[in-house]
């Protein structure tokens, strides 16, 4: 395992804040009042009317607007002063007034200050970094900006920036010195680099981290700034109803059904290039077989059209240029990254498969038995192609194929499946029962409805484990619930999944004021809760575990419990439903993996690597003293050293793909070692390895054998 520094875990937070900042902000001025009236008339009235909360716009919702919004903007406490928060705060209660007379005074207020500001930035930084930090100083940094106050004036904003850079150089001059003790241990010829020449490249790696930022933050336009606002405001009635301009949709959709139009390749932007960071396998550039990852894309021409210069270009309107319609010809100049010289390269654009969306499997043989397992990254469907493939009818052929090769039991992975499709989630409980209720859902102010599956047909009816951890939400927490309450599977991992249990509805803006010509973009709304068919509430509560495995987010804070604004737990009748009672052994399996689990120094280690982790998130302050620093650092990796082995572990199983997989990874390397590499880490993992002694252990009851509810 790396060494974790507590260094580390500061720079995450400070990519994090800059790059969420990044998202939030834009110094062009290319902004449409217009539209941005007409979006906050529409979205006002959609959200009282049909959010399944009722919200009055008052003054605790103009406070909430107020604080997300500066919060989103400024998270890191870098941009505005005491002064300007005084100045803002005459709107604090004033913008609940404002939305409804589609007043924008506060926005465009904020946003004009915040323009100035960011111009502002690139002086601080680049003048700060000129000059050597006094690392003799006694000074220390608190990154827990929640509880760090706005500067006091421009003089003390300029020391935030400061010592924020300082311990960005500070941890990169730690790194530096400790790479060459290590290196001096192995070769005494090296020539060592003296304090002063690490503490010179720090900052010029910092400046230039910076410049790479603030270069993407100038080519944001109007909307992707206001998109912030439009989610402070609508974000005040829960976390999970967000505002999407249309290209956020078309993200969106591409998530959700895994697929897109275009050549199959995924582009980074550096500098003022854009680049080819990977090749889709099976895509219409890995088929044409020119273009490679590395080569730098300059020019873009659809079929025999002149091209179009796209260096300098923002990363999201390269990408329109080179996406299209299946069928149709691109033409890419590209700068080749092995010889440096210039090719045009013709592709035929095509449907691309984004195969890490789909349903996967594996077979496994444990003490003289096969076993499946299907692992489901989420509940994926196409909305606007009904017979394109969905994660329903894949996993019914999944386990139809897995079927054939004989297997007696069934691992099903939701671990970081964060959900997806209601339709599919229902449709994939249906594979397990013959028929009944799957999950109740209510929208406000009504009784709660039952969605049932009515297909008598059972696809599996052999011993099932599921297996989940805390980042398992929404889809894969109906899915885990039906099959607990049904009593046909044992739900083995994290304590809880994540306990997000509401429905969202996406809803075209324009549809609801159609005389407006523009694309006003998209409201992913929150419109129903769901609820077991036991009675009670996903929501904030999750799914708990029969078998609770420790694991490094034990104790950490990221679930719905813990996000501002969530909608409460509640409960509604239990539904009419008929329990299968699959097991005749399922108190008793699950009794022997607690008793294995408890007893498992491994497990006993990763829990306490766990609540280590979580005194490190507590634990926000940082010394800026170099001799302090590298004290803290050197005690965190001793600290450290008694977890270095923590997640190493290997199993004597070997997982192959199912037969029918076989011909294409003959076809295909790139997948093929894919497969190898799911493998190696299904052999190292210690969670499958526990889940499949449960499935193995696990025996069925006569099918006959039911209680009533």
């Amino acid at each position: 395992m790396r060494t974790i520094h507590k260094y580390t875990l500061f720079l995450a937070v400070f990519l994090f804040t800059a790059n969420f900042t990044a998202e939030a902000s834009n110094v062009n001025v290319n902004s449409d009042p217009e539209k941005d009236k007409v979006l906050i008339y529409v979205l006002k009235n959609i959200l009282t009317r049909g959010h399944f909360v009722v919200k009055d716009m008052n003054d605790d919702f103009s406070e909430q607007v107020f604080n997300d919004f500066i919060d989103g903007l400024d998270p890191s406490k870098r941009y505005f002063t005491q002064k300007d928060m005084k100045e803002f705060s005459k709107f604090k209660y004033e913008i609940d007034n404002q939305l409804l007379n589609d007043d924008l005074s506060f926005y465009n207020l904020v946003y004009n200050r915040f323009t100035d500001k960011i111009k502002n930035a690139k002086s601080y930084y680049t003048e700060l970094l000129e000059q050597p930090f006094n690392f003799n100083k006694k000074e220390s940094i608190d990154i827990d900006y929640d509880k760090v106050p706005f500067a006091k004036n421009e003089s003390e904003l300029i020391d935030y920036w400061r010592k924020q850079l300082k311990l960005n150089t500070l941890s990169r001059v730690q790194e530096k010195t400790e790479q060459q003790e290590e290196k001096v241990k192995t070769d005494k010829n090296f020539k060592k680099k003296s304090f002063k020449t690490f503490e010179k490249e720090a900052r010029a790696e910092v400046l230039k981290n910076m410049n790479e930022l603030y270069l993407r933050i100038e080519e944001l336009e109007h909307e992707d700034w206001f998109s912030t606002f439009l989610n402070s405001v609508v974000g005040a009635f829960d976390p999970h109803t967000t505002y999407m301009a249309p290209r956020i949709k078309e993200r969106f959709d591409q998530d959700m059904s895994g697929k897109l139009e275009g050549i199959g390749a995924r582009l980074q932007k550096k500098g003022i290039y854009t680049h080819v960071f990977e090749l889709v396998s099976g895509g219409p550039a890995w088929k044409q077989g020119d273009l490679e990852a590395g080569d730098i894309i300059l020019k873009v021409a659809q079929g025999k059209e002149e091209p179009l210069d796209i260096v300098g270009m923002r990363l999201d309107d390269a990408i329109k240029f080179i996406k299209g319609k299946k069928g149709t010809e691109v033409r890419l100049t590209v700068k080749k990254k092995l010889d440096g010289s210039t090719e045009v390269i013709s592709i035929t654009r095509d449907v691309v498969e984004l195969e890490e969306t789909f349903v996967k499997s594996t077979v496994v043989e444990k003490d003289g038995k096969k076993f499946g397992i299907i692992d489901l990254p989420k509940f994926y469907i196409d909305f606007d192609e009904q017979n394109y493939r969905d994660s329903a009818k894949d996993m019914e052929k999944e386990i139809e194929r897995l079927k054939s090769e004989g297997v007696s039991g069934l691992l099903i992975d939701l671990r970081n499946n964060g959900g997806g499709s209601l339709k599919t989630a229902i449709e994939i409980s249906g594979l397990f029962i013959d028929k009944g209720p799957i999950v109740q859902v209510k929208y406000r102010g009504e009784k709660p409805s039952v969605k049932n599956d009515t297909d008598p047909k059972v696809q599996w009816d052999g011993s099932v484990v599921v297996l989940v951890n805390e980042f398992s939400a929404s889809a894969s927490e109906i899915f885990a619930a039906a099959m607990q309450d049904y009593k046909r599977a044992v739900i083995i991992g994290g304590n809880q999944t994540y306990g997000k249990g509401t429905v969202q509805n996406i809803l075209p803006i324009n549809q609801f004021y159609p005389k407006y010509e523009k694309d006003l973009g998209y409201l992913k709304m929150t419109i129903q809760k769901f609820y077991r068919i036991n009675g009670g509430s996903t929501q904030i509560e999750g799914v708990y575990s029969d078998i609770a495995m420790p694991s490094r987010y034990s104790y950490m804070k990221f679930g719905e419990r813990d996000l501002d604004g969530a909608l409460i737990w509640d409960k509604v009748p239990q539904a009419n439903y008929t329990q299968t009672n699959s097991y005749a052994n399922f108190a008793d399996v699950v009794y022997n993996s607690k008793e294995r689990i408890a007893s498992n120094k491994k497990f006993r280690l990763i829990n306490e690597y766990a609540k280590w982790l979580k005194e490190n998130q507590d634990d926000t302050s940082y010394s800026l003293n170099f001799k302090s620093f590298s004290k803290e650092t050197e005690a965190k990796e001793k600290d450290a050293k008694k977890f270095k082995s923590v997640f190493d572990y290997k199993s004597n199983l070997t997982f192959s793909s199912p037969s029918y997989e076989m011909q294409f990874l003959k076809k295909d390397s790139v997948l093929a070692d894919k497969r190898i590499a799911w493998h190696k880490n299904l052999a190292k993992d210690i969670y499958v390895s526990e889940a499949l002694n449960v499935l193995s252990e696990l025996k069925l009851k006569n099918s006959s054998e039911v209680i009533k509810n």
